[in-house]
């Protein structure tokens, strides 16, 4: 059953995009599963609308099928029957008509055109000068592989550049959204499923009916039956080439080699060889560059540490990777109980700051903090680290915080030991105001609740 949750923004981009005087030209991408086909078809529900898939067949095939498409649309028998061996016929019969209702064109997973004929970026810039830009029509470019959709449409030396009027990159739903994806489930068995399914619909949907996150695993991710076995392998395939490289580098930071050299060394490849991998991983949304919050100049800085920003794909390279061996030889049970012991204090503890520091930017646009920051992220030096940082660049203002999973409640010693370590921040030193946010999912002492309520710069918080 699937339940289409959030993506109001998107929507409202397009319905704004349909009602423009004249044609309008949008491009939907973003990588698989992430939802892109619902919102179209979300949108083009209650409108004059033509939806065509293409697939990896050859041009003629999807030429063909778009041709049966288009003459389903039109009712038009002729055209069906008629030998069409050019694109231009099909998109001019399309808009023929001038129908005083906008006629919307989707063409899903358009990248695939452009791989059966690499000329057809070309082709489609023709249609859109020669027929549709002048028309009543809203055209819909949706692809599914980044790399492609982004040179086919997006880039300068694409035919296509500068015909679009808007351009959607769809990304995870934040875990603001999982109680209406799971309403029986608890606050903490929604961090466990936001850190495997990272807010992908088609995995969401997919652990709808899982008693608990294990059972929920066990079913959808030790089987080798099931796609997200292999859906990391998947994802990248289709993007990179040498995948081995790839793989390493992914293994090795979730490994916890976050550091430039310490990749370097870990898969045994020149620094100055890495940086093109990264880029590509970086393009494709699957890691970030992280440096320290306060950092002046963070392209910069040489504090820079790299992690997987897709929470599955994290997952997927802590447990399931390094254990395909086991699951490929029946011994699935040995990979479960490796994963009870590390899932919880190697995995949902991190994914828990992000779901922190996602409601912490919540707070701050609802106005319920002591002051408005507009730079969020994590601190770090050769000795400390502190979860969360949020800075106030125009004043003086700074929001300390620590993000605490764990079974027991939290006690005074955790807010001592934070007021040290934000002694060690040099932002502002001389002339700030500190503020403390502590986070706990099993909640807090007596002690530290108590300390809390007779000061004003200190806040709790699930």
């Amino acid at each position: 059953m699937s339940r289409f949750i959030d993506r109001e923004q998107e929507l409202n981009f397009l319905l704004s995009e349909y009602r423009r005087s004249g044609s309008s030209l949008v491009v939907i991408y973003g990588r698989r599963r992430i939802g892109k086909t619902e919102l179209i078809s979300k949108f083009i529900n209650d409108k004059k609308s033509i939806y065509f898939l293409a697939t990896e067949e050859d041009e003629v095939q999807n030429r063909n099928a778009f041709k049966n498409t288009v003459s389903d649309f039109l009712g038009n028998e002729l055209l069906r029957e008629a030998r069409i061996d050019n694109w231009e016929i099909l998109f001019k019969s399309l808009v023929a008509e001038k129908p005083n209702e906008k006629i919307i064109l989707a063409i899903d997973e358009f990248q695939y055109l452009g791989l059966a004929n690499s000329a057809f970026p070309s082709i489609m810039q023709k249609m859109w000068d020669t027929y549709l830009k002048n028309s009543n029509i809203m055209v819909i470019l949706c692809g599914s592989l980044i790399s492609m959709m982004e040179s086919q449409t997006l880039n300068y030396s694409s035919p296509l550049y500068g015909r679009r009027t808007g351009q959607i990159r769809l990304k995870q739903i934040p875990f603001l959204y999982y109680h209406d994806f799971y309403p029986n489930k608890d606050y903490k068995s929604l961090i466990e499923y936001y850190s495997v399914t990272g807010g992908v619909p088609k995995y969401i949907e997919l652990f709808y009916d899982s008693e608990d996150i294990y059972s929920a695993i066990n079913i959808n991710i030790l089987s080798k039956q099931s796609f997200l076995y292999d859906e990391a392998h998947f994802l990248l395939q289709k993007e990179v080439s040498e995948i081995g490289t790839y793989f390493s580098i992914m293994k090795a930071i979730a490994a916890g080699n976050r550091k430039l050299s310490k990749i370097s060394s870990s898969i045994e490849i020149k620094q100055t060889s890495l940086s093109k991998y990264l880029k590509t991983l970086a393009s494709l949304d699957l890691i970030e560059r992280e440096v320290p919050v306060t950092e002046p100049n963070p392209q910069k800085s040489k504090k820079g540490l790299y992690r997987i920003k897709d929470n599955y794909i994290l997952f997927w390279f802590k447990f399931i990777y390094p254990n395909m061996g086991f699951i490929e030889s029946g011994n699935t049970a040995i990979v479960m109980n490796k994963l009870k012991e590390n899932f919880i204090d190697k995995h949902v503890s991190f994914i828990y700051e992000n779901v922190c520091i996602e409601k912490l930017w919540n707070m701050n646009a609802e106005g319920s903090l002591k002051f408005t920051f507009d730079k969020i992220g994590r601190w770090w030096n050769n000795t400390s680290e502190i979860d969360i940082i949020g800075i106030d660049s125009t004043g003086n203002n700074i929001l300390f915080g620590e993000c605490k999973y764990k079974k027991s409640k939290i006690g005074l010693d955790v807010l001592t030991d934070l007021e040290k370590k934000s002694n060690e921040v040099e932002w502002n030193k001389d002339n700030r105001k500190s503020y403390y946010i502590i986070f706990s999912i099993s909640g807090f002492t007596e002690e530290l609740i108590k300390e809390a309520q007779k000061r004003n710069d200190v806040m709790l918080s699930e």
